[in-house]
């Protein structure tokens, strides 16, 4: 094993963006649906197991549960329910060996492990990111006002962030209206307009003012900003969700929160032009590392470093509710950055140090600094 190989398998990763691993028992066709951003697809015939996220789940998950490489789906399902959802997120998240974990807390559909549980069943520390779409639809829930609908966003947004533990908030945008919007901060008037339809049909939030609305008032939070780009369930329309098409909301952002570009394919490089030219642009190639499995995450991570400057780079797994992604995350990761760093070593591109820097700074050092994260911090529920 080369000295990065070591260096990377050593590190307590922090995980700046992921979800609650499932706290419940997994039928078959349940845990099939969780395998794919697709769309379940019963009686075709086509297995999410038959993907390269599949496989790689029965390669390098299989072991964990005590099974042999590549071990039939069959089997790893009927493992996984032996030995039950407690233990096998025990094992999948101790495994990802994070130091940290950032927690998207607002998508959860079914019932999913808090920060705190996520954290002590890996034995680590999480912190809470909070989603600003969430945040607006209780407050539409709970009844507002058209003309006060802003100012009542705000004040709940204050509050949610203000709790212990958070330390971001994120944004789904790229779902809602796509990333091609007017980028300059919307009139009280044009809020209050908007606002009016919105609550008057109800729904998710997906009127553009009310969404450029929710960027500036991000901005206006003070916290490093998440958003969600590229790839992403069959809700997205791919297209929209292209980070260069933020480049004038950028702009008007300069010298503000930092805005991290989560996810990012197949988009990465367009992710790296704005990372090298904006000051506050990060980004970070999580959910497509373990869909494309380790024999193609080194080349998913070259291409986002081929200009991006190394303290601009993070690490992330998206996993949400399988813990299997937590840990085949953080592998995939691991394995193909140490691959491009040991090869530009050995072709005298980059010292050993430089290297052994660049892994750390990726791995765990650029989101401590940009969190404010401190690894002696309690988790908090």
């Amino acid at each position: 094993m080369s000295a990065v190989q070591e260096a990377l398998a050593a590190l307590p990763l922090v995980d700046h963006h992921c979800h609650g691993a499932v706290t419940a028992q997994l039928a078959p066709a349940e845990f099939a649906s969780l395998l794919t951003e697709g769309e379940p697809r019963p009686g075709s015939g086509i297995s999410p197991f038959d993907t390269p996220v599949g496989v790689a789940v029965r390669r390098h998950c299989a072991p964990l549960l005590d099974l042999p490489r590549h071990a039939p789906a069959a089997d790893y399902l009927a493992r996984r329910t032996a030995l039950g959802w407690a233990e096998v997120n025990r094992r999948f998240l101790s495994a990802a060996a994070a130091g940290a974990f950032c927690v998207d807390t607002g998508y959860a559909p079914r019932p999913l492990t808090s920060p705190a549980e996520l954290a002590r069943a890996a034995g680590a520390t999480a912190y809470e990111v909070v989603r600003l779409e969430t945040v607006a639809e209780t407050v539409a829930r709970e009844g507002v006002e058209p003309g006060e609908y802003a100012g009542v966003f705000r004040a709940a947004a204050e509050r949610a962030v203000r709790r212990p533990g958070v330390v971001a908030v994120k944004s789904v945008a790229a779902y809602r209206t796509g990333f091609a919007l007017d980028p300059a901060r919307p009139a009280d008037a044009e809020v209050t307009a908007a606002a009016r339809r919105w609550l008057a049909a109800g729904g998710p939030l997906t009127d553009p003012v009310l969404v450029r609305q929710l960027l500036w008032t991000a901005v206006d939070l003070g916290l490093p900003l998440q958003l969600h780009t590229g790839f992403g369930d069959a809700d997205l329309r791919l297209h929209r969700a292209d980070p260069a098409l933020l480049t004038d909301w950028l702009r008007l952002t300069r010298g503000t929160v930092p805005v991290l570009l989560l996810h990012c394919w197949p988009y990465q490089r367009n992710a790296a032009y704005l990372a090298a030219v904006f000051e506050h642009v990060y980004l970070d190639v999580g959910l497509a590392l373990h869909h494309a499995g380790p024999a193609r995450a080194r080349a998913i991570l070259e291409e986002a470093l081929e200009i991006t400057p190394f303290r601009k780079l993070l690490y992330s797994s998206d996993a949400y509710a399988l813990a299997e992604f937590h840990h085949l995350g953080a592998l995939c990761f691991r394995q193909g950055l140490a691959a491009l760093l040991k090869d530009r070593v050995d072709a005298d591109e980059l010292s050993l140090p430089d290297a052994l820097l660049i892994a750390a700074w990726t791995g765990q050092d650029n989101a401590r600094r940009l969190y404010g994260l401190s690894a002696s911090d309690p988790t908090n529920d």
